[in-house]
């Protein structure tokens, strides 16, 4: 057949044309920007994860994948989510509810917030850091629950506060995860505990996870920048570091989202808010679990550029980061995924195998549970130049991603 001779872009071009589309429309109707679907027609960017794919071919009337990946194989090590040994027993957790009356004092608030920064050291550190969390998630949300149940005043307050903070923590556990629904549910209930516990930083903080629920569901942008934007009214005109951190990492959301959409003024116009924030704050400056400052601002420029298809731009941002003024070691290894995402995009595979095998160097289970490293590994393993190939081979195995 004639769409198993040419390339994956060639036929969605084939396709769009067949409809009468142009690209600003499709891209409209998948959520991405017009370069996002040129560089798809041209080659720059290859055959996305399968979520998209199927929207794609949704936008395009076209009922069989076939018509767009060819002989191109689907593979599920590349385009299904990985779910950590851990997983039944966190979505137990989230989905049961206590109905009884329990006896016993509650944890002090005091106690709980010692265990939510344990919870949150674990998470940033060395080494396996899901299953660290999956260990201590469990009875860390059933005694915050509890809590917020019995405690009265301001006790009750910090409890809803550190609730939702766990809730955070548990979405990331869930992202990169076959549980969608979840990532949603943990998303809603932070920002529920951190409405009733009535603290704007909180809220902020929850904004930021949500914009991120967001984006991966494909709310429009509109409503994720609207969000971002109301949370910054919240915090005081008079803002110390945590708030003007805060501020800072929600101007990064706005970013994010209108990069996703192809916005570049818009996007840059909140980086730059970000980056004068974190100006403010000073070099030394580090969020204690968010994570805000100078190296997340610099690593996120690399993201946003790349969502907005400019590869130059993105090398050019990740040639002036430096990655270990980021005391978290599941950050760094996202961030280095996204350099080389950016990278990907240029068709520099070499530099791509390196930066993964660091990443998976840096924090493996950020590297195993994230889509773009297991399905470019898998990729290069079979379809690499020799000079990768090897490599690619050993780290899709190491991801579990191998074929």
């Amino acid at each position: 057949m004639a769409h198993e001779q040419s390339t994956f872009g060639q036929r969605v071009r084939r396709e769009r044309e067949r409809k009468g589309l142009t690209r600003p429309v499709l891209a409209g109707l998948v959520g991405r920007s017009t370069e996002w679907v040129k560089a798809v027609e041209i080659g720059r960017l290859g055959m996305p994860r399968l979520p998209l794919l199927l929207r794609l071919a949704e936008a395009l009337g076209v009922d069989d994948l076939a018509t767009l990946t060819g002989d191109e194989r689907l593979a599920a090590a590349t385009y299904t989510k990985a779910a950590h040994p851990a997983l039944l027993r966190v979505r137990e957790t989230l989905t049961a509810y206590d109905l009884g009356v329990r006896d016993e004092e509650p944890v002090t608030a005091a106690a709980l917030g010692a265990r939510v920064r344990q919870a949150w050291q674990s998470w940033h550190g060395f080494g396996d850091h899901r299953t660290r969390v999956a260990d201590l998630l469990p009875g860390l949300l059933t005694d915050l629950q509890h809590a917020v149940r019995v405690l009265d005043g301001t006790d009750r307050r910090r409890a809803r506060t550190y609730l939702a903070q766990a809730y955070h923590l548990a979405q990331l556990y869930l992202s990169f995860q076959p549980a969608p629904e979840l990532v949603m549910l943990t998303g809603d209930r932070a920002m529920t505990a951190a409405q009733d516990a009535d603290s704007p930083r909180a809220i902020a903080a929850s904004a930021w996870y949500l914009n991120h629920v967001f984006r991966d569901a494909g709310e429009a942008h509109e409503a994720r920048v609207d969000l971002a934007v109301r949370a910054t009214r919240l915090l005081g005109a008079e803002r110390g570091p945590e708030d003007t951190a805060l501020v800072g990492l929600l101007h990064l959301a706005a970013a994010l989202s209108y990069a996703k959409v192809g916005q570049r003024g818009s996007a840059e116009r909140h980086w730059d808010r970000a980056d004068a924030a974190v100006r403010r704050l000073g070099s030394g400056y580090v969020h204690p679990w968010l994570m805000f400052g100078r190296g997340m601002v610099d690593a996120y420029a690399i993201t946003m550029h790349t969502d907005l298809v400019r590869s130059g731009s993105a090398l050019d941002a990740a040639t002036h980061i430096d990655l270990g003024s980021v005391p978290s070691a599941t950050r760094r290894s996202f961030h280095l995924i996204e350099t080389a995402r950016a990278y990907s995009l240029s068709g520099e595979s070499v530099a791509v195998v390196h930066l993964l095998t660091k990443a998976y160097r840096e924090s493996p289970e950020t590297a195993a549970f994230n889509l773009f490293a297991r399905g470019t590994a898998a990729d290069l393993a079979e379809n690499g130049s020799t000079i990768i190939r090897d490599d690619a081979r050993t780290l899709a195995r190491q991801l579990g991603a191998a074929a």
